[in-house]
């Protein structure tokens, strides 16, 4: 054990491991990247985050690094839950759901919290958080927030349901985000602490970008590059909140030590149909006609990933009848929730006669279970759990979003580039969000298919742009995805980023490497060799 681990120890009420299969444990996470900390830290309390964050700071302060990134269920595609510092794991402890209140709908739970664990308690209270990502079994609330994660469902994100947050900053001082007055903004500015030189310098920070937030940042609303959260932090009223700055940080600005959310009534009573088309073009043209019946979720699966899991030797029953030599071009997930049994059966007859004008072939609750429908959509699971040791499907660019008139020629374009990459990507959309997910089947045990890894995000990247789309539109860039979603920024964008940064990390110490531009050299040094979701072998991978 390090002297370094030893001396933490000694004043922590969790534990300091500095063995190295711990540390080997943790040194990946659901990225292609890896890196080796120095050590791994499970705190008990608030306090514990707090002291590892001013011991930090205090060998900042004398030259030294120590870099603490939190980690949750490590399930970061872009590698923003690694660092070669200390690793803070908050699901082992801080877990707890520490006050529920059902009359007010409101709850109150520490960021190592599962969202399936604390939905759980709420529905059986008759409440919900809406927004639960895909993961939402294992992920924590921690990680959605600070990742903003997407929705499986809808398009209402999490991080919409946020009252307040409690927040460790990088010297270990803590504070509360939600909003305040603009009188009461007056009085934090001339506090002799780093929370008032954090409202100091960023009311100053506003004042002086004022134009470059307006007519730049607050027009890439979507969008999970740097710190676009800053064109909400001030209201007009001259009321600030750093909810929106410290939510999709990914860490890098503070660190999330207790959370309050909003509930809503939740309501049982769900309605699915899943219809099997000949194309992707023609499922495009089939959720154009959908749309306007409100449906909670729409998604289109391409058939090439039904065939690719048929070859894996996991088949579906996709038709109620005899329907041999059918062509499964595409398939239509779609959903709908509602608190009346009424207006579901309305909405499930309006979608049927739909389907059925339109000769199109189709299955729904009424005839399967929810688990059979689900299975389907989550066919993406079987392609996810590799086969061997070698060959897998890397998460290099999931959760692009593209403009709805623009998908027909995204996806031409999509194709032109898988071969000229010589993979094959196909697609699953989310049609209400307009995010796009597509892996790769890559080597990385294979020099040219690790060459092929920056080579597709760069190319990719480029190609969402041209289509009018938003990159990095379901969660943050991490490591893997900075170089790519920087080159589209604009210089004085990139510099007002830098300066948040500066405002609340001058050290360098909460997550380094993470929203920070990174050379590819650098990165092509961190990939693994493969890419085999150990990490997540508990549960089932999906996207």
């Amino acid at each position: 054990m390090s002297k370094i681990s030893e001396y933490l120890n000694e004043h922590l009420l969790g534990e300091v491991a500095s063995s190295k299969a711990i540390r080997r444990h943790y040194s990946h996470d659901g990225s292609v990247l890896t890196m080796m900390p120095e050590m791994v830290m499970y705190p008990r309390s608030t306090s514990d985050i707090r002291k590892i964050a001013r011991f930090s700071w205090q060998l900042a302060e004398k030259g030294h690094v120590l870099g603490v990134t939190m980690r949750g269920s490590g399930s970061s595609t872009t590698g923003a839950a690694i660092s070669k510092g200390v690793i803070v794991v908050d699901k082992a402890h801080l877990n707890s759901i520490i006050h529920l209140s059902v009359k007010d709908r409101f709850v109150h739970v520490q960021p190592g919290a599962t969202v399936r664990a604390v939905n759980d308690v709420l529905q059986w209270n008759g409440l919900y958080l809406p927004g639960a990502p895909v993961g939402a079994d294992y992920v924590t609330l921690g990680g959605v927030l600070a990742e903003d994660l997407s929705p499986k469902d809808g398009v209402k994100r999490l991080s919409g349901q946020v009252s307040r947050l409690e927040v460790v900053l990088s010297n270990g001082d803590l504070i509360e985000t939600s909003r305040v007055s603009k009188r009461d903004v007056n009085h934090k500015k001339g506090l002799q602490t780093f929370e008032g030189d954090i409202y100091r310098k960023l009311d100053a920070l506003l004042d002086d970008n004022e134009t470059v937030i307006t007519e730049k940042i607050a027009k890439l609303d979507g969008d999970h590059t740097g710190y676009a959260g800053i064109a909400k932090v001030r209201d007009r009223d001259g009321s600030i909140s750093l909810t929106p700055l410290i939510v999709g940080s990914q860490g890098s600005l503070g660190v999330i030590s207790e959370i309050v959310l909003d509930a809503e009534f939740y309501s049982p009573n769900q309605t699915t149909i899943i219809a099997t088309v000949t194309s992707p073009a023609a499922a495009r043209d089939l959720a154009d006609k959908l749309l306007p019946f409100e449906p909670t979720a729409l998604e289109i699966l391409d058939g090439d990933i039904f065939q690719a899991a048929q070859e894996k030797g996991k088949v579906y029953a996709l038709f109620d009848n005899d329907s041999e030599g059918t062509t499964v071009g595409a398939v239509v997930y779609i959903s709908f929730v509602d608190f009346s049994d009424h207006a579901l059966k309305h909405k499930l007859k309006k979608t049927t006669k739909l389907l059925n004008k339109a000769g199109v072939q189709y299955i729904s609750s009424e005839t399967r279970t929810a688990e059979d429908l689900e299975a389907i959509r989550s066919v993406y699971s079987v392609l996810l759990a590799p086969d061997t040791d070698t060959e897998s499907l890397p998460p290099l660019f999931d959760g692009a979003s593209i403009p709805a008139g623009r998908q027909e020629e995204f996806a031409n374009a999509l194709e032109e580039l898988a071969n000229k990459h010589h993979v094959k990507l196909p697609l699953k959309t989310n049609v209400l969000s307009g995010e796009i997910f597509a892996r790769p089947v890559l080597r990385l045990d294979q020099v040219g298919d690790k060459q092929k890894v920056f080579r597709l995000i760069s190319d990719y990247a480029a190609l969402v742009q041209k289509t009018g789309g938003t990159f990095l539109s379901s969660a943050g860039e991490g490591r893997l995805k900075t170089e790519a979603a920087w080159s589209q920024l604009d210089d004085d964008v990139v510099a007002v980023y830098k300066q948040i940064k500066d405002i609340f990390d001058p050290y360098g110490i909460l997550n380094p490497g993470v929203k920070q531009p990174t050379e590819a050299r650098q990165l092509a040094s961190l990939l693994r060799d493969n890419y085999d979701q150990s990490d997540l072998a508990d549960y089932s991978p999906e996207i």
